[in-house]
């Protein structure tokens, strides 16, 4: 058994992640703004807290003594490079002595490459009027490429997207970028738990989709 942050716990993809470790027997820390609209989280096994994933001290604080880390963040209020940017500088400097050595930061497909090695986002006919939401997410994903921490972090995202309404399989695979492609948030969050007890991809984008 793990003791397992999630820091967005409120959203579908932390929800699920929340779901799925305790339906492992992991502790949880669900991580949200405020608590008080979350008390359905709350069990035996999940502690509800309130914290900022911006602010390193916060990550510090509430991170110590877990295991792994999972960010499923989003601010539908804030410019998205400013702060999927600003996240993932808070939590690589935020969890360093934490005992924290595993962080899993759920990603976007758009910025994931395709067989043809290029991102999803700029083959011909993908929607265009979010791509300022895009390049937030590939921000990111660039400050934790950058980084020279030892924390062991991965960017797990759907292949395609989610399929919203989509039913638990619990079956999945690694996949490169396809519009097309899609996956449950039950089954994302398999493969969020298996890369948390048994890491396989490292400090990379890795898309997964039904499979």
């Amino acid at each position: 058994m793990s003791r397992i942050i999630v820091f967005g716990a409120g959203g579908r993809a932390g929800r699920a992640a929340v779901h799925e470790a305790r339906r492992r027997g992991h502790q949880v820390t669900a991580v949200v703004r405020h608590p008080a609209r979350y008390g359905d989280l709350a069990t035996d096994d999940v502690t509800v807290r309130a914290g900022d994933v911006t602010d390193p001290d916060s990550i510090a604080q509430l991170a110590r003594g877990h295991d792994a880390a999972i960010s499923a963040v989003y601010d539908a209020g804030a410019q998205p490079d400013v702060f999927f940017a600003g996240a993932a500088r808070a939590l690589l400097d935020g969890l360093a002595g934490t005992g924290v050595d595993r962080l899993l930061v759920v990603g976007l497909a758009s910025v994931l490459e395709t067989a043809s090695g290029t991102l999803l986002m700029d083959t011909p006919g993908y929607p265009q009027e979010y791509r300022f939401f895009y390049l937030g997410h590939a921000a990111g994903v660039q400050v934790l490429r950058s980084a020279t921490t030892r924390l062991d972090w991965l960017v797990i995202s759907p292949a395609g997207d989610f399929d919203h309404g989509g039913a638990s399989t619990g079956r999945y695979r690694t996949a490169v970028a396809e519009a097309t492609s899609r996956i449950s948030y039950a089954d994302f969050a398999v493969a969020l738990l298996d890369e948390i007890e048994a890491p396989s991809q490292h400090r990379v984008h890795v898309g997964v989709e039904e499979g």
